[in-house]
């Protein structure tokens, strides 16, 4: 059985690569503090990494205010809005811009980097490592995975209400364009997606001071109209928000459901940690988004009190009447950074589930020589824009779409929370008591608020369960099919070593040149050098057994990157390693190890084995899963695509698999 493929673990879908689901064993120091690799960064900022995190991290949740507090008044009688229901709104958004992002994000889950890098799936890889036994190693990836699905439907959702949201500015200052506010969503979302191939280099060194323009003028407004009507101030007492939900009961259940709309790119602030680190994001938070934010939500809440019509949209009504359509072309550059920020992380995303082994291999192009984290992935990029596009022309409105988007927050929110306290029970030995109460009531907080969530089922919230359960099940299929793959190649492979007594004592001739043999397990003979042998009878003078293995850390360091071993005269064995941010490049790898083997591998040959999957008379995958799982392995992207390996240099040889 073929054991060559993908830089996954697994036979030939897993192009020689193999997981490490133990814990990394090139460093057994945990991971959590400042003091990794990537974390050797200055003490003080400077003002261009400020204006770099404000680009990047803030575009979604700095854009919240378009439609936040609107969407959570849309309950309540719109033509006679109280001051009640006004300030406990006000309360609950302020109140939850603390609790969920100051406290949970900035506070405590920023503090467990996975060697400097965040997000679901880094808080996934390192619980697994502080955790023992398999299954609960299995239950922790199944939390991670529903995360990073959720994630996915986020990232269909987020462009579409962004640019929904701030083009119906339209409607407020121009009534007579009311009727181009599809088409033009439409344009901007086509245009956004097709130039994702460029990359984001160039288009990145612009969002940090427009994000900085935003944020400056969002704040002012706010802070004019809240010198008006100082008393607004008083709902940053939660005392508004207690007395809302004791006076309004079940409907305040429903209010909730809106204002988590506030805390929408939460996850941000952690997902982006590994390009600037902790401090400059909890710099730019407490001294300047947060205050800008408070500031316009309660200026739009003292408008609001002032005159009741400004529900048509308290957002752009702030502002006087020659501000607004600019208002709504800086609301469009602002949601267009947004949208790229939630697109590049999917791409992201994508990236690690194919190193963690949880999707088949996807085109992976690298948009900048510089940045290794500039990666464009053609087919996510395209079902994105599909999605995105068609929620648009469905939906119509971001009122109507404010109900599909609580779900994916707040599943994401409740997923963090389950890792993050395992995390810090066992990597920053927490107590059982501490753990559990301090996480236990962030994850009550996240419960209510996805609670509230689910009654919006049936209004659009299916949208994002739909997308993340369908990605679970394709997610889990793909990992369940390779793991089959890999036990039924073992049950039927020649181990290496007897291979190699005999070789001595045999009739294999050995030719010039240079042979690379991928495989997935070190200590059995490749599947295509067998193969090889059988057809054409001949063993290359030099061969090269190359191994990869896919860490459950964000990255390996050059000097760590591969070892190797002589077996038998000119015959090694490699080992490469990569992180799960890392996209492999054999032949330069290899390349780099030439000195150190005396071996020239630049006109190596490579061989992989090609698999072809068909069931089996007793299989061990129910049939749909089985279905799925071989339909995942045709569409997957050539192993010389993905390990960058020259096709002229490539031979293949077929196995036939069943499973």
């Amino acid at each position: 059985m073929s054991q060559d493929g993908v830089g996954q673990p697994g036979p030939n879908l897993a192009a020689g690569a193999q997981g490490s689901t133990s814990q990394d064993p090139l460093d057994s120091t945990l991971t959590g503090s400042a003091s990794h690799e990537r974390n050797h960064r200055p003490d003080k900022p400077s003002i261009g990494v400020l204006l770099s995190v404000l680009g990047v991290v803030y575009g979604d949740i700095g854009t919240s205010p378009l439609y936040a507090f609107k969407s959570s008044l849309q309950f309540f009688d719109a033509q006679s809005t109280t001051p009640v229901e006004v300030m406990g709104v006000l309360s609950l958004i302020v109140w939850s811009l603390i609790f969920i992002v100051t406290v949970k994000y900035v506070m405590l889950v920023m503090r467990a980097d996975n060697r400097g890098e965040g997000g679901i799936l880094a808080l996934m890889a390192l619980a697994q490592r502080v955790s023992a036994g398999e299954r609960v190693k299995g239950a922790i990836a199944l939390v991670g995975i529903a995360g990073a699905c959720l994630f996915f439907g986020d990232g269909v959702i987020t462009p579409a209400i962004s640019v929904l949201s701030a083009v119906e500015g339209l409607e407020v200052s121009a009534p007579e364009l009311k009727f181009y506010v599809l088409p033009i969503c439409v344009a901007v979302i086509f245009g956004l997606f097709a130039a994702q191939y460029k990359g984001t280099g160039n288009v990145g060194r612009v969002f940090g001071p427009i994000m900085v323009v935003w944020f400056l003028i969002i704040g002012a407004l706010g802070l004019l109209e809240i010198l008006k009507h100082p008393f607004v101030l008083l709902a940053l007492s939660p005392s508004y928000a207690v007395e809302l939900c004791i006076v309004y009961k079940g409907l305040a259940f429903f209010v909730l459901g809106a204002v988590v709309l506030c805390v929408t790119g939460a996850e941000a602030l952690y997902a982006d940690m590994g390009h600037f680190g902790a401090r400059p994001i909890r710099i730019t938070w407490l001294t300047f988004v947060l205050p800008a934010l408070v500031l316009n939500y309660f200026g739009q809440g003292a408008l609001m009190i002032r005159d009741a019509a400004a529900i048509e949209n308290p957002f752009y009504l702030l502002g006087p009447q020659w501000l607004r359509l600019p208002m709504v072309i800086l609301a469009t550059a602002a949601t267009v950074i947004a949208s790229q920020a939630v697109i590049s992380g999917a791409f992201s995303m994508a990236r690690q589930c194919m190193q963690l082994g949880f999707l088949p291999r996807l085109t992976v192009r690298h948009t900048s020589t510089m940045e290794e984290g500039q990666i464009y992935v053609p087919q996510i990029n395209h079902a994105l824009a599909v999605g995105v596009i068609l929620l648009v022309l469905s939906f119509k409105t971001s009122d109507s779409l404010a109900s599909a988007y609580g779900i994916a927050v707040t599943g994401t929110f409740l997923c963090t929370a389950i890792l993050a306290m395992v995390v810090f029970r066992r990597a920053f030995r927490w107590s059982r008591g501490a753990a559990i109460s301090v996480f236990g009531l962030l994850f009550l907080v996240d419960i209510v608020f996805f609670s509230a969530n689910t009654v919006k089922i049936i209004e659009g919230g299916w949208v994002p369960l739909v997308l993340g359960i369908g990605l679970t099940t394709a997610m889990t299929s793909w990992k369940r099919g390779r793991d089959l793959l890999l036990q039924r190649w073992r049950q039927s492979s020649m181990p290496l070593k007897p291979f190699l007594d005999r070789l001595p004592q045999s009739r294999i001739i050995r030719v010039p040149g240079v042979a690379v043999f991928m495989t997935g397990n070190p200590e059995f003979v490749p599947t295509s050098l067998l193969h090889n042998l059988k057809h054409n009878k001949v063993l290359h003078e030099n061969v090269l057994f190359v191994t990869v293995e896919n860490l459950y850390v964000p990255e390996v360091s050059q000097a760590r990157r591969a070892d190797f071993s002589e077996l038998a005269p000119g015959i090694f064995r490699v080992s490469l390693r990569y992180g799960f941010m890392e996209s492999p490049n054999i032949p330069r790898d290899l390349e780099e190890l030439s000195d150190r083997i005396n071996v020239r591998v630049a006109q190596a040959s490579y061989f992989l084995g090609r698999d072809v999957l068909v069931p089996g008379m007793a299989p061990k995958l129910s049939w749909w899963r089985r279905t799925l799982f071989l339909m995942m392995a045709r569409n997957a992207v050539p192993a010389t695509e993905f390990f960058r390996i020259p096709s002229d240099r490539v031979v293949e040889l077929g196995v036939r698999i069943t499973i």
